[in-house]
Order: C-alpha cells, then structure tokens, then sequence
C-alpha cells in the first residue's frame, strides 16, 4: 500500500504552502490611518482594510476595511468649536461694510501660519490686512488645510486679523497691528493664538476650559503616537507573513540551482524563524500598547504557531476572541482567523474533535471565507497525517477535504482540485483502504478513490500532482482519460 502512495505524498511535501496567516491590514495596506490635527485637536482613526483575510491573511488595510473603526477616535475637532466662541468677542467692535481689494500692482508679499490656543494647528478661517484698526480689510487670505496663508499685497503698515469661519463680520479671533510690508519682501506673520499675551486676556472660565483642553489634547497627542507605532510594526509584520509565504522560493534564489534539498530546507527555515520571530517581538510590545486591539493579537498567534510555542499561540488566539466579545464593532475576519489557528494547533496535537470544531466555527462567523478555512483544514490534516502516520487522522484529513468539496460555491473551480487529491489520497491511505483482488492478485482502490483522482484531473489536467495521480491511476490498471482539458474561463 505504502508502494502506492509514496510518490505523491512526498510530492506534496516538498510543495510551498502558504500558511494561514493573519497580515494587516494590506495594505487592509495594511493598516492603520492616523490622521494629522485638524481644526483643533488630532483627530485619530485605526481602522483595516476591506475584506482583508484572503487566504487567512489579515491585512491591514486595516491593522489595522477598511473594515471598520478598531480604535476610538480621539478627542474631535467639535470639542474645539464649542469653545472657540470664548475666543471671540474680546476685540469686538463694529465694523464698517466693506469689500477686500486685489492689490493694483502687487509687490510685496505676506505668509504666516495660524496656530489655536491649545497649540495645534488652525485649519480654516481667514486672515485679512486692514488700515483703519480692523474695521475694513483691503486684503484677505484663506487659511488652508495646513493652517498656512499667504497672499500679495501693496507695500504699507497693516493690521493682521484673524477670524474663524463662524466669526460675527463685526468681531475678530485675533489681530497684531503695525505690520509692515516692504516692496519685494515676503514677510512672515503668523497667528499664535498660544501667545502668553493672549491666553492672559481670557477670564477664568476661559482659562479653565482651555487647560481641559490641553489635557484633552495632549491625552490625544499621545494616543497618535502609539498608532503610528502600531501602524509601522503593523507594515513591518505584514510584510514579514509574506515574505514566510515565499521563503523557498527566497531559499532557491540565494543558494541557487545546485543546492542540496536538505540545504534548502535549512534556508528555508532560517528564514521563516527570522521572520516569525521579528513579528513574535513586534506584537509582543504591540499588545501591551494596545492590549484591546485584536489584529495585534492575531498577529502574535501567527508567528507564535509559526514558531511552533502552541501553548503561547493558543492563549494569543483565544485573546482575540476575548477581545471581539467586547468588541462594539466585531471584526468577523479576525474572528475566523482566530478559531482558525486555533483549528490548525489542535489538528497538529491529534486533537481531531478540537480541531473540527474550531475549523467549523471559523466558517460559521465568517462565512464569506468558509471554503478557505475549511481547505485549509484538510491540508493541515495531511500534514499532521504525514507526520504520524495516525489513521484517526488520515480519517479526519478525508472528512475535511469532502466538507470543503461540499462548501466550495464552485464545483468547478479549477482551485478545489487539490481537495480531491487529498480526499483520494487520504482514501488509499486508510489501513485496509487498498486491497487486492484474491483471483487477479490486483489492486483494488476504496471506494471513492478512483473517483476523486478522476475528478482532480478533469479540474487540473495539468496540475502540480497531475502525473502523479495518472501513475496512481494506472497503477489500479484504471485507463486514464488523456483528452481531458482545462475548464474554460468565463
């Protein structure tokens, strides 16, 4: 029987797998956006990216679809216009209607940048340029999205006013008179509002407010930091999980055509160590940055199992999902690719039932990724199966692969041919599974065997085991059908 299976079991083997692996979110790119302050207080978003677990890969479009919002946002712009009227009104008086002039030949220049009293960045507004204390403006500036303004204007002594955008016509936010502008010069002026001069004209309650504000300010100033961390290692690991993927092809690469297989398979795992390892270290001081972010914890399980520490990986796992059932927004991908890994430890303990169950409940909360999760059942059970050896597990290795046949939406998908490989392969696999005919002393293959390796050429005539199922095939004195072609593409 051995004499029979031999050759494409080692066939497969000696194939590179892409391991189920969680990846941020490519990209989500994978990951987080923090974005710049704007308005008044930074504004911090960590989310992942749309349908980010392709093949187990969680990425993070984001970490972190993008998929929805991971983190809570930090302290909005609104929290600053509350407050901004209390700025207004200090300098009120009334104002004369008037229009803002171009300048007839404009020769000098002005440009500043405008800065609140919290001490962030000002994004809108307009400054202007007056000559009669701010009650007519002979010039004005839109302040942009980087709080800078700039303009031309006609060489003179100017008042420099500020107004928010909601800033009655006859108030200003701020002003600083005796500006001169000189033919030929761009002169600087900005608007900083963080001023001594200023923060010691507002009254206690403006005071008040405004050190809560700062508070508030610096809470979330520091909380962008850490996502920037996050999101950096996020990349960084991302790109490690991929590169694991393509490490024997790395492998051939750098030692080249004439390397041994023993020496490639030495490379081979070098490299994936070094890769999960930095990733294992990353997410080590990731998740007590951020202990209730769940893609970092995904992250931890990957390289975790990666490097064979189950015990670790299995905590890291069940974390995650810890973490989702607290969650207000669940991320069902990191949910699947949680019980997933979970799935793949079990399977390689013998742990069938275990293993199963957590196959299947990866399936049931992300069912767009079923038939993936459940194929990769099947090839991690022949895996383990390769190992040992364990009937029970060659058994479950055959379950698997009919479970994922009946889940795939596409009977015809050239890409569930590997299913019937394993399915028959597991089947003359099975002690007992094989037998011979007592009159004609041939083989005679279980039943559903044939059919599965017939199936596996009708979908991959061509395939990675082709040659090898068509031995197997002829071996059972079973004519192989050699007008078979591929399925068009549609």
């Amino acid at each position: 029987m051995a004499a029979v299976g031999r050759p494409f079991q080692q066939a497969f083997n000696t194939t590179s797998r892409a391991e189920p692996r969680i990846s941020p979110c490519v990209e989500q790119s994978i990951g987080f956006n923090f974005g710049p302050a704007n308005g008044n207080t930074p504004h911090t978003v960590l989310y992942a990216a749309a349908n980010p677990f392709q093949r187990s890969v969680l990425q993070l479009k984001h970490f972190f679809e993008p998929a929805g919002s991971l983190v809570r946002a930090a302290p909005k712009e609104k929290n600053m216009k509350r407050t901004i009227p209390l700025w207004l009104g200090m300098l009120a008086f009334s104002l004369l209607p008037a229009l803002a002039q171009s300048p007839t030949a404009p020769t000098a220049k002005i440009h500043g940048h405008v800065t609140n009293p919290v001490g962030t960045t000002t994004t809108n507004g307009t400054v202007s340029l007056s000559t009669d204390d701010g009650h007519t403006s002979k010039y004005s500036f839109p302040v942009d999205q980087n709080g800078d303004y700039k303009g031309d204007a006609n060489p003179g002594t100017y008042m420099v006013v500020y107004r928010a955008p909601d800033t009655p016509p006859e108030k200003m936010v701020d002003s600083f008179p005796n500006v001169k502008l000189i033919a030929g010069q761009d002169i600087q002026q900005d608007i900083d509002m963080s001023r001594k001069e200023y923060i010691d004209k507002l009254d206690p309650e403006q005071k008040k407010q405004l050190e809560e504000l700062k508070t508030k300010n610096a809470a979330a100033m520091k909380a962008n930091e850490v996502i920037k961390v996050l999101n950096a290692d996020i990349k960084t690991s991302s790109q490690d999980l991929k590169d694991v993927d393509t490490a024997a092809a790395t492998a051939a690469q750098q030692l080249g055509a004439s390397a041994s297989k023993a020496d490639l398979d030495a490379k081979i795992a070098e490299i994936k160590t070094a890769k999960y390892t930095e990733v294992e270290t990353l997410m080590l001081k990731d998740t007590a940055l951020r202990p209730t972010e769940s893609v970092l914890w995904a992250q931890l399980g990957q390289a975790q199992k990666g490097l064979k520490k189950y015990d670790e990986a299995t905590a890291s796992f069940k974390k995650v999902l810890e973490v989702e059932a607290e969650s207000k927004k669940p991320n069902l991908g990191a949910q699947g690719a949680a019980n997933e890994g979970l799935g793949e430890i079990a399977a390689r303990q013998g742990k069938i039932e275990d293993a199963n169950a957590a196959y299947d409940a990866a399936a049931k909360v992300n069912p767009p990724q079923a038939s993936m999760y459940l194929k990769n059942e099947a090839v991690i059970f022949f895996q383990a199966a390769q190992s040992n050896g364990d009937a029970k597990i060659i058994g479950a290795q055959v379950a698997a692969a009919e479970k994922a046949i009946t889940a795939s939406p596409d009977q015809k998908d050239p890409k569930i041919a590997i299913l019937y490989y394993l399915k028959g392969q597991g089947l003359i696999s099975l002690p007992g599974g094989v037998t011979e005919d007592p009159k004609t002393h041939k083989l005679v293959a279980p039943p559903g065997a044939i059919e599965a390796f017939q199936t596996y050429l009708e979908l991959a005539p061509t395939g990675q085991f082709s040659t090898d199922v068509k031995g197997i095939l002829a071996g059972f004195n079973t004519a192989v059908d050699n007008s078979y072609k591929a399925p068009k593409k549609k």
